[in-house]
């Protein structure tokens, strides 16, 4: 439906108190999902964190990669295997994930900004030693565990006006690398960045006390409900280490972590800018 000069100024009226509390603010974006392979979203998803740049937010982006490292890993007749949702990762399923993950979709993702008039910088883990990681599991291989982050370089990154893309990898003793959960990196990151909000953007319209049911979507949780959630069965799977990251976050400082639907086209505009807001928000209880 067409929207009149009137509703369109409504609108831009009831996202002003929303720039106005988000301006100059870091705010971390787990993207990932659909929106990173769908071309269409993938091109909305870029605009809409250009316009949060352009109305002085500070995003700062964190990107998965998971389809394309699989398939990397298929054309090169390597297999992969899982163990509880983390890819065992040896030697050279490392080289090819870092390959994949800073030489191509972060690359990708910095060209696609630049490109909307914005500067953005790809940063590796590694660089700066930006994220400290040991080994999480011997079972898992060079699969990391976080150890500490030095904001340093982020910090730099934003202060000169760039998008930082943040691919998620870490660096150990030896300067060994390892594959970290990109979920697991944007909850550690929101937090040591002080960041205002975390959005994880999914596949899914958020968390849902049936799953089978899109319409039993839970708009809140706190975080003193999250053990009881998933102890029922409620907050299973997938979406376990998608809560974990919020909960690292909510309980180290951020305002609100957000699980949105990024097959949703301005997901992340809606969340941020309407009163309604989407998908399910988790704070500190």
């Amino acid at each position: 439906m067409e929207m009149t000069p009137c509703q369109k100024a409504d609108v831009l009226i009831e996202s002003l108190p929303y720039i106005k509390s988000f301006h100059n603010e870091t705010i971390v974006i787990k993207y990932g999902g659909n929106a990173m392979i769908n071309e269409d979203l993938k091109k909305t998803v870029i605009r809409d964190i250009v316009l949060m740049k352009y109305v002085g937010m500070n995003p700062v982006v964190v990107h998965g990669g998971g389809p394309e490292i699989t398939e990397m890993l298929k054309k090169l007749g390597k297999e992969t295997k899982f163990i509880d949702g983390l890819r065992v990762t040896d030697e050279e399923t490392m080289y090819i994930t870092e390959m994949v993950l800073t030489g191509k979709i972060s690359n990708q993702i910095v060209s696609l900004f630049n490109q909307n008039g914005i500067k953005s910088i790809g940063i590796n883990g590694k660089d700066g030693n930006t994220i400290q990681a040991k080994q999480k599991d011997p079972t898992l291989g060079l699969v990391g565990k976080i150890e500490s982050i030095d904001t340093d370089l982020i910090n730099t990154v934003i202060e000169k006006g760039y998008i930082p893309v943040i691919s998620p990898i870490g660096i150990g003793e030896n300067s060994q690398s390892f594959n970290i959960n990109a979920d697991e990196v944007a909850g550690n990151l929101a937090a040591a960045l002080n960041a205002k909000k975390i959005i994880l953007m999914t596949d899914v319209r958020g968390v849902m006390k049936d799953a089978n049911d899109v319409d039993s979507i839970i708009p809140r949780i706190k975080s003193d409900q999250i053990m009881d959630l998933i102890h029922g069965g409620v907050i299973k799977g997938g979406m376990i280490p998608k809560i974990k990251c919020c909960l690292e976050a909510v309980t180290n400082g951020v305002e609100s972590a957000h699980i949105i639907d990024g097959r949703k086209q301005h997901s992340i505009l809606l969340e941020i800018f309407t009163d309604d807001g989407i998908g399910t928000m988790i704070t500190d209880a």
